[in-house]
């Protein structure tokens, strides 16, 4: 099989390629558990990192990271090359660098709370669409006060300045409820005993580390560890919204390169709709559907094709659809709905062979060089060259040591930002009161002192005044006393004369 073609699928009636030029008008994976949706995804990201393009995919079942081994040699795979006339298959390894939100399978991914911004934090934690006015004017706040929002300690002290200016701030941007405030704040609380508080902080992830290649030029697998993650759907899918609302809004225009820059596999793709506000599938569709200009493929992996919004889905282009079971009504919607998205083959019933389908077995759909969709082809997927089913922990330990980015993203740190600089705030503040209250009372008491020393003073001079007069009537009592004997001896002693 020529490279020339692009990356080799599988064979039907003819030989099924994805043509690279084509391959950022994204993607979908779609069929039943166990029908082969995974070996898909592994041969499409094994077929763009040969030819030069990064890719990022999350592994929910923790089965992809066997992708970073070498395939082992068995019967079946050698058979299946055979039959679909797979000429040179081996087995080798890919190129891997693992990541993990909660940093334990791999290099922590994280991002500041400004980054994430209102909208995606509002869907993160559920909130209503008071309490998003009320999010928003946090932020509106924090900017207008050159407060960064790095981690969830900042918006939490953020959000208490808010409440603790709320009439004045209410003032400028609208009521601002006490409810709203303490629910936000209770919702954060969860997040972050959830492990979100992980995710948010720094250093935040330079998308320039997802978009690596190795010397040689194959481009590296980023795998994140989703197998814990997928537990929390919500901080799942808004990660990975904001993943690529980053590279919507930071990769330069490049039109249709002859290869993607970068594709994406959102496996489990159902958790980005699932319950999802109109505001944030627009969102979405307008990033799916421009961001295909910055060389960007995004593939969605999942169950059934329904899990995706029509608006969405019609910007799939290139499609692998495995085996759909009708057993419910929805069943049976989900495999009319698929069928119908194709170009038909008048060799077969598409309806009808997509229930038929078996394991490794496809009807596969690509777009040619002018964008035009193929003939749908019922084909049989190749074989993996590197190893179905997942890496040991010493295997994994073995590449996150030798990673490129190792090292960058394994320690946290805290700069100042909004909790500090409020927290500060706050305590200086407390120290200036209680300073100012301790004047007021220093001069209270020097007040009462003085009004004190200013009666004291006149009580001294009545008791003194008191005992004079008292004094001065005993002297003129005894002088008179005296006066009267010395008046009679003398007037005595002259009549005795």
């Amino acid at each position: 099989m020529t490279d020339d073609l692009g990356i080799f699928i599988g064979k039907g009636e003819t030989a099924q390629f994805l043509d690279l030029a084509r391959a950022n008008r994204h993607g979908l994976i779609a069929g039943a558990t166990g029908t082969g949706k995974t070996v898909s995804l592994q041969i499409l990201a094994e077929g763009f990192s040969d030819r030069g393009v990064p890719v990022f995919l999350s592994d929910v079942k923790g089965d992809l990271s066997g992708i970073s081994q070498p395939g082992a040699p068995k019967d079946f795979l050698f058979k299946r090359a055979e039959t679909i006339g797979l000429e040179g298959y081996g087995f080798k390894p890919y190129p891997t660098v693992f990541w993990d939100i909660f940093g334990e399978q791999g290099h922590p991914i994280r991002a500041t709370i400004s980054e994430m911004g209102p909208l995606l934090l509002s869907r993160l934690l559920e909130l209503n669409d008071t309490q998003e006015g009320v999010l928003n004017v946090a932020f509106a706040v924090a900017d207008r006060q050159g407060l960064l929002l790095l981690d969830l300690n900042d918006l939490r002290s953020m959000l208490t300045f808010v409440a603790e200016n709320a009439s004045q701030i209410s003032v400028e941007y609208g009521h601002v409820t006490a409810a709203s405030l303490g629910a936000i704040q209770r919702r954060l609380l969860t997040l972050k005993t959830q492990g979100g508080d992980r995710f948010f902080g720094e250093p935040a992830l330079k998308l320039a580390d997802f978009m690596r290649t190795t010397y040689e030029g194959r481009g590296f697998i980023n795998i994140l560890a989703a197998d814990k993650l997928v537990t929390s759907p919500k901080v799942y899918a808004t990660m990975l919204l904001w993943l690529i609302s980053e590279l919507f809004e930071e990769l330069p225009e490049v039109g249709d390169p002859e290869k993607p820059r970068l594709v994406f596999f959102f496996d489990e793709a159902h958790l980005l709709f699932s319950d999802a506000p109109k505001a944030l599938l627009d969102r979405v569709a307008q990033v799916v559907r421009l961001i295909r200009s910055k060389g960007v493929g995004v593939y969605f992996v999942t169950q059934n094709p329904l899990d995706v919004p029509e608006e969405v889905l019609g910007q799939l282009g290139n499609r692998v659809q495995h085996a759909l079971r009708a057993f419910t009504p929805r069943d049976a919607k989900a495999v009319r709905s698929a069928a119908q998205t194709f170009r038909q083959n008048p060799a077969f019933d598409a309806e009808t062979a997509i229930t038929e389908l078996g394991v490794g077995e496809a009807l596969t759909s690509t777009l040619d060089r002018k964008g035009v969709p193929s003939i749908v082809q019922r084909t049989l997927i190749r074989p993996p060259s590197s190893r179905l089913g997942p890496a040991s922990q010493a295997e994994r330990q073995e590449v996150i040591a030798r990673s490129p980015v190792a090292g960058v993203y394994d320690t946290a740190i805290d700069r100042e930002s909004a909790h500090e600089i409020l927290t500060r705030r706050a305590a200086e503040k407390a120290a200036t009161e209680a300073s100012e209250r301790e004047a007021e009372q220093r001069a209270k008491e020097q007040q009462k002192l003085e009004r004190e020393s200013k009666r004291a003073p006149s009580r001294r001079s009545n008791r003194q005044g008191i005992g004079e007069a008292f004094a001065k009537s005993v002297v003129r009592t005894i002088g008179s006393q005296i006066g009267r004997q010395l008046l009679r001896g003398i007037l005595g002693s002259l009549t005795k004369g």
